[in-house]
């Protein structure tokens, strides 16, 4: 078997776990953040062990009830985008892959585009894939163990073990 030796920005990442540690809410034994694009509200997010949150990532937490919570063993691709006014919730195990973004915001009608509000707690359950280029917005839940298909528009609530794809994301099939 061979075994890939990480890579520079890895290691990079790896000197930073100490200083993660004082800043964000929680930052697991394990978890490594690799050349991130964009933190906002440390204080207010929470990273479980063994985490993999890969390079260009956007973590935001925003407003009172912004919180960011992403659980154990849970992969982040490369220029995922979390964002949150109101709390987002990632399960353990879970798989993020490349330019995912999952929001519990959006923009003002009828006011000033440039204010933020919430759109409703986002909940991703264990074990959950979330192909590439994929969009979950507010308000929604994903249930352990579902697959959301690359370009898919989450909406609505998916059902635990469900396969869902499109825009607006539907179901396309399940667990066998």
């Amino acid at each position: 078997m061979i075994e890939k030796t990480p890579g520079v920005r890895y290691r990079r990442a790896q000197l930073l776990i100490p200083l993660y540690r004082r800043a964000f809410a929680h930052f697991g034994s394990g978890s490594v953040l690799v050349s991130p694009l964009m933190i906002q509200g440390t204080d207010r997010i929470s990273v479980a062990d063994r985490v993999i949150i890969r390079d260009g990532a956007w973590l935001a937490a925003e407003g009172p009830a912004g919180h960011l919570a992403i659980g154990a063993d849970t992969y982040i691709g490369h220029r995922v985008h979390l964002h949150s006014i109101d709390p987002v919730s990632i399960g353990r195990g879970c798989v993020f892959a490349d330019n995912v973004m999952v929001t519990s915001t959006d923009h003002a009608r009828g006011g000033s585009r440039h204010e933020v509000r919430g759109t409703g707690p986002v909940l991703i359950e264990d074990d959950v894939f979330i192909g590439q280029n994929a969009v979950v917005l507010g308000g929604v839940a994903i249930g352990r163990g579902a697959t959301v298909a690359a370009g898919a528009v989450v909406v609505k609530d998916v059902a635990p073990g469900a396969v869902v794809g499109g825009v607006p994301a539907r179901v396309m099939g399940g667990e066998a």
